[in-house]
């Protein structure tokens, strides 16, 4: 095991092997099928998966599917994606709570006959007034004392379906008075007449996840069940669970920090929200911190991995820059990306001395940094568009690209000096004439004169036309979750997050493969979206060339 996974979980983990507490090590990625993961869950998954493989032991993906009305099996099928995408490898280790619902049905039994559970009559408003506050205990149900066979009828006419939503409901008998609100007699079942994913109509009764999820835990034999701090407050009703109940194993609770990003918001309630009001395009949308949206923007398995890593398990929440995440793109798409040419906002150049009809090819590096990545064609015209921002009427001091007869280079290709400017009526712009060097064909310094600007460019009469989208942040503040008085997260929705350009690149784009990932030079790195066609290519921005962050 490397010495640099190590964190507070390994020292608790290598203390217990050292006891010989455990065989081996079992932990567990339990999502609730009502969504799709974001860049927390990344940090979880990457955190259970590498226990597992660090310590030869098991990992499994279990899906806590006990809410039928918000589950569906779009959301199982993505969560798999993402889980496989990011390289855990659960292998045959794949559950389901809802295999276990007769198991727990059982148990939730086995409590009502050692009189540690109760059916309540009390509707949802009354079971949250009768449980009190953080300063005073809470009083306990009217329905607390039942009998034992009272209980059990009741329960199983529950399953039978003899009552309506929100009837009753099945409830621990723990601790009215309890400092911990989750101990005051929490609900352990409820009436839901709907049909499952799995079960279908099967049950109309279903756990409550804090009585599920340690049972299941149990039953699959987790060693250590890792979550978030927020279920800091939640251990002790866990074991409680696992310590009254007859379950062939004992797991341990350990919480850590949750991951909070900058710029973003990680509420799975908040980003439903998103999608469902339209603010975005779907769960997949590029500005979305889900994993599927960062997949689509063009973000690495390996980069989210190494972004998990440097932020570390901590015992105290903290937010992250976005910047290191970006960090961690760039530095993995920087050695395997190949180099394009794609120019975002043409202007036309016309090279008079350059032939007309011909064309010139010159090689152009895949990657000027690994020779092994080849090569690919160049074409050069007598037109060729230049990005807008390359060229300068007045240009200050140490403006190094085009300006009127100022030289620079084409990169592959040979030197140009600007020699007219045209313009429409109004003043703008429209094209440029220039004039080539022969002796400067493929990069050449001819009389070993200096020129210190290159740009890119791409041919006017050889190129594929592109559609290019430019993301930046999706909130305007560092921390939309704390928001003024009045106001919610949706007003700090950046109306500049999304700006898509049509643009041209140079011919070697046709050959993008789906997802693949690009560099286009001077620009930054892109990715080719599903939403592409033959005739029409959609790029969508990664991450710019340059970084704020300093790594430490």
């Amino acid at each position: 095991m490397a010495e640099t996974s190590k964190n507070f979980i390994y020292e608790i983990i290598d203390e217990e092997l050292a006891a010989g507490k455990h065989p081996s090590i079992v932990t567990r990625f339990p999502p609730e099928p009502n969504g799709y993961l974001h860049i927390g869950h990344a940090k979880s998954i990457c955190l259970n998966h590498g226990i597992a493989r660090d310590y030869q032991g098991r990992f499994h993906l279990r899906f806590d599917d006990t809410n039928p009305t918000k589950e569906d099996t779009e959301y199982v099928d993505s969560i798999k994606e993402d889980v496989a995408w990011l390289g855990a490898d659960w292998g045959k280790n794949l559950f389901f709570a809802s295999d276990y619902f007769e198991q727990l049905y059982q148990w939730a039994l086995h409590l009502i006959d050692a009189g540690k559970a109760f059916v309540c009559e009390l509707s949802a408003e009354e079971v949250r007034e009768y449980r009190g506050t953080l300063k005073t205990p809470g009083r306990e149900s009217p329905y607390r004392h039942r009998p034992v066979e009272e209980n059990r009828r009741l329960f199983e006419a529950m399953r039978a379906g003899e009552f309506a939503d929100g009837a009753k409901v099945l409830r621990a008998k723990i601790d009215m008075a309890h400092p911990n609100m989750n101990m005051r007699d929490p609900v352990l079942y409820r009436i839901q007449h709907a049909h499952h994913h799995r079960t279908g109509n099967a049950w109309c009764i279903y756990p409550m996840y804090d009585f599920a999820h340690g049972q299941s835990d149990a039953i699959e034999g987790i060693t250590h069940s890792i979550c978030t701090l927020e279920f800091e407050e939640h251990r002790p009703l866990y074991n409680w669970f696992i310590e009254n109940l007859p379950v062939p194993h004992h797991p341990r609770q350990i919480e850590f920090a949750r991951l909070n990003l900058t710029h973003t918001v990680m509420s799975k309630r908040k980003l439903l929200q998103l999608v469902k009001e339209g603010h975005v395009t779907g769960w997949d949308d590029p500005r979305m911190p889900t994993i599927s949206g960062l997949r689509r923007r063009g973000y690495t398995p390996a980069a989210i991995r190494e972004f998990c890593s440097r932020v570390g398990v901590a015992k105290r929440n903290n937010t992250i820059d976005l910047a290191l995440l970006e960090f961690c793109l760039r530095q993995d798409l920087e050695a395997l990306a190949p180099r394009r040419m794609a120019v975002l906002d043409p202007l036309k150049v016309t090279i008079t001395n350059f032939p007309e009809g011909t064309v010139e090819r010159f090689p152009g590096p895949n990657n000027p940094g690994d020779p092994a990545m080849g090569e690919r064609e160049v074409p050069l015209t007598r037109e060729i568009y230049i990005e807008r921002e390359d060229f300068l009427e007045d240009p200050p001091k140490k403006f190094f690209r085009l300006a009127p007869g100022v030289e620079v280079r084409l990169r592959y290709a040979c030197y140009i000096t600007c020699t007219e400017v045209m313009k429409d009526a109004a003043g703008n712009i429209t094209e440029l004439r220039a004039a080539f060097d022969p002796e400067s064909r493929g990069g050449g310094t001819p009389d070993n004169r200096r020129v210190k600007g290159t740009i890119h460019w791409v041919s006017a009469t050889e190129n594929v036309p592109l559609e290019v989208r430019l993301y930046e942040n999706l909130f305007t503040v560092p921390d939309p979750d704390d928001v003024e008085e009045g106001r919610t997260f949706l007003d700090y929705i950046n109306p500049a997050s999304l700006t898509v350009v049509q643009a041209v690149g140079e011919p070697a784009l046709r050959d993008a493969a789906p997802g693949e990932r690009l560099q286009f030079e001077r620009k930054g790195y892109f990715a080719l979206d599903p939403d592409s066609r033959p005739e029409r290519l959609v790029f969508n921005r990664s991450v710019d060339l340059r970084s704020s962050y300093k790594p430490e």
